[in-house]
């Protein structure tokens, strides 16, 4: 039977967490659902995989919360669950950076969908006339897999090394529009977020990170394949699972 894998993420005060983990966990194994639920005080990341009855179940139940509701799940397919057991899990963060000051549930950064970044891409301008510089905050082992080649990638070891990275090399970014972008958004969502807090003027983060750009413009100026974080290993840009590489893994 075809496996949807799903990810999504959000954002939002969570006080509820060790109920919310225990609802969330129950409904879940009730539904078959392998995968990972992450809960933070400052929200939800998941990525969760069966067969589409269930992963369409699941998110239904999950917006009667007012907390959740309207919230989007990237989908893509395999033939196998690339989970081999569920885990929801309680975090300090739902993406760690060690920024105590940043506060995400605070407000969104500005975001460019993936179709107005293609254009800025082929125009090699914003709509400004302004030069853009993409900003990859995945790890070097990631980035190996397949990125924007033209992309800044500072072949950082984990997210928590980003703000020492950006300090170093802030006047490179002076003047221009900068896209951060990361595989599903909520690295590039946290990293536009801490780059506005720096003062750093005209940052987006890409909607939807790579995956929803994949499945908008399929791929274009990318190269490569995207690391996931499953036994896929890695999508291509049609958002099926890629042919094994020699790439490095973490």
């Amino acid at each position: 039977m075809p496996i949807v894998n799903l990810s999504a993420y959000r954002f939002v005060p969570l006080d509820d967490l060790p109920a919310l983990r225990e609802r969330v966990r129950e409904r879940a194994e009730a539904l078959a659902l392998k995968g990972t639920v992450l809960l933070a005080p400052e929200g939800i990341n998941l990525f969760l995989a069966g067969p589409h009855e269930a992963t369409d179940a699941f998110m239904d139940w999950l917006r009667e919360d007012p907390r959740f509701a309207g919230l989007e799940a990237k989908a893509s397919p395999s033939d196998d669950a690339p989970f081999g057991r569920l885990r929801v899990r309680l975090k300090k963060e739902i993406i760690t950076l060690r920024q105590p000051q940043l506060r995400p549930i605070e407000g969104r950064a500005p975001a460019v969908d993936a179709t107005t970044l293609a254009r800025w891409l082929d125009q090699g301008h914003d709509d400004d006339g302004r030069e853009v510089v993409l900003l990859d905050t995945r790890n070097a082992y990631e980035t190996d897999v397949g990125k924007f080649p033209q992309a800044v990638d500072y072949r950082i070891a984990s997210f928590t090394e980003f703000p020492e990275a950006l300090a170093a090399d802030r006047a490179r970014y002076e003047g221009k529009t900068v896209v951060s972008y990361c595989t599903g958004g909520i690295r590039c969502e946290k990293a536009a977020l801490y780059m506005q807090a720096q003062g750093m003027e005209r940052v987006f983060q890409l909607e939807g990170g790579i995956l929803k750009y994949f499945e908008e413009t399929g791929g274009a100026h990318w190269q490569g394949d995207c690391f996931v974080f499953d036994d896929r290993g890695a999508v291509d840009p049609t958002l099926a699972p890629a042919p094994p590489t020699d790439a490095a893994t973490p």
